[in-house]
């Protein structure tokens, strides 16, 4: 067996490298920046008033409550063509530039205009800048926006609005193919000996979790024909191509048959429970990752090595979910093997600290434990965590 620090970075080191290109900023989420983007121009591009209210001299305020004449009304996406003058105010609406002469904005609950709407009352001083939102206060012009390596969420996407970006310079996106094989898996209703395919779609939807687009590349029966012609065909049309089950040491098992006759392939067995069999290597340069067949082996293992791999092939520079150190309710027991192992468990938070318990059964069959769990507990060898002990947990949600 290989430490998993080993089958990880062997894993890393062999992925491509992300390819740049630029997309439109709708289709630009999830994505990471290839380069730094800088802004263009002030954000926001003039001074402008952050309330409904009333623009003023702030000296004028002194020793409210006093009367101001109203000269005028400035709505958002007007300007004022005459200015604020001393003993002067002017209604204003939120976003509005703030117009010559004013330098500090009352709102309009801390005012009363009269019957003729001709002098306004203001109730209190303000400070010069009051209630105002002064230009390049967000961005200045210049000013780099986002680094190279950012990935882009619905806030960045919002921002390069702002700024005019419609276009970004990205790591384009990654779409993986994704395998089930062995004779006993159906799609259907099972016959004698056989179970439902949940694998695929467990791995599709952890793809589409890390925002990577999962291609469906079908169930294909313990044939290496068929075998070989379903992941050259993945291979030719995706960026990876991951496969469950067959790469163990059975006598049906071939997938690694037949990846060790097309791909420069390496089949490891890694000091870690479950997800022990991993088989990686490249397919006319395509990424392939041979996951085990049991459904939670597969889950960690793609958590453990195709997540982190495909992430650094989107351009991701943070390949791992958050780590933390969390008690263990009720101790999370295992037998030395010289292994390290990760239980699948419930995590809370209470009085400061994160807390674990076991999410159920721990065999690799059994997933609905899988569906329970928060986090994986990574448990080193030895006799396991005892009831209060502390552990790191790998958070998966």
């Amino acid at each position: 067996m290989i430490p998993l620090e080993e089958a990880r970075a062997y894993v890393l080191d062999r992925c491509p490298a992300p390819v740049a290109g630029v997309v439109d900023l709708r289709g630009a989420l999830g994505l990471v920046l290839s380069g730094p983007v800088g802004a263009v121009e002030a954000v926001p591009p003039f001074d402008n008033t952050a309330m409904d209210g009333f623009a003023v001299r702030a000296a004028d305020t002194a020793g409210a409550p006093v009367g101001l004449f109203i000269v005028g009304t400035l709505a958002a996406g007007s300007v004022s063509d005459r200015e604020v003058g001393v003993g002067e105010a002017m209604r204003i609406m939120t976003g509005a530039p703030m117009p010559p002469g004013a330098d500090a904005v009352v709102m309009v609950e801390r005012t009363s205009a009269s019957a003729d709407d001709t002098i306004v009352t203001v109730e209190i001083e303000v400070p010069v800048g009051n209630h105002v939102r002064c230009a390049g206060e967000d961005l200045r012009s210049g000013q780099e926006v986002f680094a190279a390596g950012t990935v882009l969420g619905p806030a960045h996407i919002g921002v390069l609005a702002s700024i005019g970006c419609r276009s970004v310079a990205v790591y384009r996106h990654l779409r993986v193919g994704v395998l089930s094989t062995g004779d006993e898996l159906v799609t259907g209703t099972p016959g004698p000996g056989q179970i439902r395919d949940s694998n695929r779609d467990a791995l599709l939807a952890l793809l589409e979790d890390s925002g990577i687009t999962g291609v469906d590349l079908g169930l294909v029966a313990d044939d290496e024909r068929e075998i070989e012609q379903a992941i050259l065909a993945g291979a030719a049309d995706c960026d990876a191509v991951i496969t469950s089950g067959g790469v163990s040491m059975g006598d049906f098992d071939y997938v690694k048959v037949v990846l060790n006759r097309i791909g420069d392939m390496r089949w490891m067995q890694v000091a870690i429970r479950p997800a022990k069999p991993l088989a990686f290597g490249l397919v006319d340069g395509t990424p392939v990752f041979g996951l085990p067949g049991n459904p939670v082996s597969s889950m960690v293992s793609f958590e453990l090595f195709a997540r982190p791999a495909l992430l650094s092939m989107l351009g991701n520079t943070r390949l791992d979910r958050l780590r933390v150190t969390a008690v263990s309710d009720g101790g999370l027991g295992r037998h030395p093997d010289g292994k390290v192992h990760f239980a699948r468990v419930m995590v809370g938070y209470e009085n400061g600290r994160f807390r674990v318990s076991t999410a159920g059964g721990q065999h690799s069959h059994q997933l609905s434990a899988m569906a329970a769990a928060d986090g994986l507990a990574v448990i080193p060898d030895g006799d396991g965590i005892p009831d209060g002990g502390e552990v790191e947990v790998l958070l998966l949600r």
